[in-house]
């Protein structure tokens, strides 16, 4: 008789473990720590999330799995594969620049954030995110989504007696919910047809599902679909994105931007790629869709922002963001369509690395900014060059690489990347709709660029720069710069091993 005791492989569980392990040690030493000590959590979380990004390094050397099916060894919850790590590099990384500005902000804060829940929090994220890209079953999908996401709603809306984040945060709770309701009513229907969450289970039995039950399986498959689409803001269900990230704390503005949409797609990848890739007919012409809609509303929401409206800066970055979803749509859509799917999911990372790493720096000296200019608008950045020239530079660098302008090279190459997977996968019509949209873009970024290097009004105030946003800035500036002088190493990194 086969043992029913499972051998757990440590090492491939250990970046999300030990996240989730220093966000209780925080929250516990909270309890002990004096006010006046209470900044030496931040950077043990610091040190923490950077620890977790350093375990992922030994796994690299081949897959690994655990958490298996008795009898079946390739049937396991828990993969750590190239994929994987990609993801959980982005998430770990995501999640530590995130911690960087959280330093500033919480000192710049004066008790309006409790430090001890909000480190917890952020760390519990990140450990849920990290799990995510891992998990090989619904089950363990659905519990890493939730565990990524409820600390997400708390820290949106943790800030004391603030009206716009309590408001914030509960859009961002009740679209999310809706979303996971839909979400596990089509996973139930799925496991009611096939007998089984596994993914790779889920993908051989749905296409010889009885007769009677194909209705209930097409139904699971569409409910399962509609949920994750919630998850990556994709339009329709974006509605929550530009208040939520005016109401929270900017660091979270910033990790929700990165890494919430790195679990909404991840999630969105593993259901559609390996779960029910017998559905390609059908999700793919609906991505293909949702993607148009998306960077269209996306980047038309952006433009028609007031340069003199309070928040204006974060609410473009977060109309951005909702472009910028359109386009990681593109190459999962062309996925259903093309001969090498895993080519077109590997243009889906680098196109996600890509933008982390750039959407964070701009973040980052938008934190840098709003430390004077409290109601963060574009046009708090003029003259920006004449007060930090380093500061305006790297942010016009940033947009330019959103844009996929020269010389960020890195945002060219990841815009080209998605182009070519709609293309070689014969959805010449979204390609087309990209392009337009990738004009639309320019007017706005190239806007806010000119205005960095206007002359100032009044006399130009500098920006005293705390050595944790210095590193925040400098740590994505350094990354955006070197990927732009060798943007062949992205995709030879998301080479992703998912099949």
């Amino acid at each position: 008789m086969s043992s029913l005791v499972q051998s757990v492989d440590w090492l491939a569980i250990a970046p999300p473990t030990l996240a989730a392990v220093v966000g209780l040690v925080v929250l516990v030493a909270d309890l002990f720590v004096t006010d006046a000590k209470k900044p030496a959590l931040g950077w043990v979380s610091v040190a923490g999330l950077a620890a977790s990004a350093a375990l992922l390094l030994p796994l690299l050397d081949g897959d690994r799995s655990t958490f298996c099916l008795t009898g079946h060894a390739d049937v396991c919850s828990y993969t750590a594969d190239r994929f994987t790590l990609v993801i959980q590099f982005l998430v770990f990384g995501g999640a530590l620049l995130a911690a960087l500005l959280s330093v500033t902000v919480l000192k710049d804060a004066r008790k309006e954030l409790p430090e001890g829940e909000y480190w917890f929090l952020l760390l519990s994220s990140a450990a849920g995110a990290a799990l995510l890209p891992a998990s090989r079953d619904l089950a363990t999908l659905v519990v890493a989504l939730e565990v990524a996401s409820l600390p997400a709603f708390a820290l949106v809306g943790l800030r004391h007696g603030d009206r716009k984040s309590s408001e914030a945060a509960l859009k961002f709770f009740l679209s999310s919910v809706t979303a996971t309701a839909v979400s596990l009513m089509g996973i139930s229907f799925v496991y009611a047809t096939t007998g089984t969450l596994y993914l790779t289970q889920v993908a051989d039995r749905i296409q010889d599902v009885d007769g009677q039950l194909q209705t209930l399986a097409q139904t699971g498959v569409v409910l399962t679909l509609v949920g994750f689409a919630f998850k990556t803001a994709a339009v329709p269900f974006h509605f929550w994105v530009p208040d939520t990230y005016v109401g929270a704390p900017l660091p979270i503005a910033a990790y929700l931007s990165v890494v919430g949409k790195a679990v909404g797609f991840t999630g969105l990848i593993l259901v559609t790629v390996v779960a029910f890739p017998s559905y390609a007919d059908a999700w793919g012409p609906a991505l293909a869709a949702l993607a148009a809609l998306t960077m269209t509303v996306g980047n038309v929401g952006a433009l028609r922002q007031q340069a003199t409206r309070a928040y204006s800066a974060v609410r473009l970055l977060a109309w951005s963001s909702v472009g910028q979803a359109g386009y990681l749509l593109v190459p999962i859509a062309a996925a259903a369509y093309s001969d090498d799917a895993e080519h077109s999911i590997g243009s889906t990372l680098a196109y996600a690395l890509m933008y982390a790493a750039v959407n964070l720096g701009a973040f980052a000296v938008a934190a840098l900014v709003g430390r004077t200019r409290s109601l963060n608008r574009i046009t708090d950045y003029r003259g920006l060059y004449a007060k930090n020239p380093v500061a305006a530079l790297l942010l016009a660098f940033f947009l330019l690489c959103l844009a996929g302008l020269p010389p960020g090279i890195i945002g060219l190459f990841a815009k080209v990347t998605v182009f070519s997977a709609a293309v070689d996968a014969g959805l010449g019509w979204l390609a087309v709709v990209m392009a337009v949209n990738v004009v639309i873009a320019l007017f706005y970024y190239l806007q806010w660029t000119a205005l960095l290097f206007r002359a100032p009004e009044g006399e130009p105030e500098q920006h005293r720069l705390p050595a944790p946003l210095t590193a925040a800035i400098a740590l994505t500036g350094i990354l955006g710069i070197a990927l732009s002088g060798a943007p062949q190493l992205v995709l030879r990194f998301t080479d992703t091993g998912l099949f």
